[in-house]
């Protein structure tokens, strides 16, 4: 499967990826280990998961949630009630 997911960062800002295995990410994340962007930013919380069958289609909907406004992410993640 893959999965691309939105993580709130401790400084509140959110951060958009794309993985095959979310538990491994997310245990990379959170230990640092993660992007650029989330190595001085963690602990991360997961905020909005989407599963999809191919890596085309999650590598298309993670460019079109990076696109989205931050109010617009925000009303992704409520709407997913995580």
């Amino acid at each position: 499967m893959n999965y691309v997911y939105i993580l709130e960062c401790k400084d509140g800002t959110l951060y958009t990826g794309w993985t095959t295995d979310i538990d491994r990410r997310l245990e990379e994340h959170n230990a640092g280990l993660g992007c650029k962007y989330t190595r001085s930013r963690y602990p991360v919380e997961l905020r909005h998961l989407e599963e999809f069958a191919t890596k085309e289609e999650a590598l298309s909907r993670e460019i079109a949630i990076k696109k989205l406004s931050r109010s617009q992410k925000l009303e992704l993640i409520k709407d997913s009630g995580q």
